[in-house]
């Protein structure tokens, strides 16, 4: 009787130790880090170069060719407005601030090091109904970006971005109060 109680007390031990060795341990090697890129934007005044929130990061001790799940998330501001063929502004009613969460999600493997780098890239609001009357253009001025996150949701893994907020000014001048 007691020689099976060593054994079954060896034995679950060294069930213990075999199942730690496999748990695996998710954490941010690096990151997540915010930036304002040009993924995805065309250049055009509606859509400019620098608008859009990129998320990167590292992440490690997930498993060899483990499948994770990400959401990049952010709230996000943006001022849209409609610039006559002399560059003004011409009314103040012919601006539009957008208020909300924005998001980008994607599904990345590790490889056999059990790890993921990767970046995902987050559009600002969009402008809704907001169009120019004939003649003018329309364009984004400002974007900003607040409580930038990254989340590994198939491993319950979190982190605040840094930095945790961005803006941008895409006009000058006299425009440039619409970036306020």
């Amino acid at each position: 009787m007691r020689i099976l109680s060593k054994a079954t007390i060896t034995s679950a031990a060294v069930l213990l130790v075999a199942m730690t060795a496999n748990a695996q341990n998710a954490h941010f090697v690096t990151g997540p880090t915010a930036t304002l890129g040009s993924n995805g934007d065309d250049g055009t005044p509606a859509d400019p170069k620098g608008s859009d929130l990129v998320v990167s990061w590292k992440e490690a001790g997930l498993g060899n060719n483990v499948t994770a799940n990400y959401i990049a998330s952010a709230n996000g501001t943006a001022t849209y407005a409609c610039i006559n063929g002399g560059g003004n502004h011409p009314s103040a009613s012919n601006k539009e601030t957008v208020n909300g969460p924005v998001s980008a999600s994607g599904t990345f493997t590790s490889g056999k090091n059990g790890s993921i780098s990767g970046s995902l890239t987050v559009e600002e609001p969009g402008p809704g109904a907001f169009s120019c009357p004939p003649g003018q253009t329309f364009i984004l001025a400002f974007v900003a970006y607040s409580n930038i996150s990254l989340a590994d949701i198939s491993f319950n893994d979190s982190a605040a971005a840094t930095p945790s907020s961005l803006s941008a000014c895409f006009v000058s001048g006299d425009l440039a109060a619409l970036c306020q």
